[in-house]
């Protein structure tokens, strides 16, 4: 991260909670959704949301 300026620490953490924000929504949605596949899908993405999260976060370790 000594490569990192403030500037861009700054925008990576706002990426990173955008990523937890969306994976936040696409949870919500897939509890309340009834179609199957379409459940799948936004699991699926929010996984994926998730896991780019962590990716994210490995810049500040």
């Amino acid at each position: 991260m000594n490569n990192l300026t403030e500037l861009e620490v700054e925008n990576l953490r706002h990426i990173i909670g955008s990523h937890g924000m969306i994976a936040n929504k696409l949870d919500s949605y897939a509890q309340n959704c009834t179609d199957p596949q379409l459940k799948s899908m936004l699991q699926k993405d929010g996984q994926d949301a998730r896991q780019a999260e962590q990716k994210l976060l490995g810049f500040f370790g």
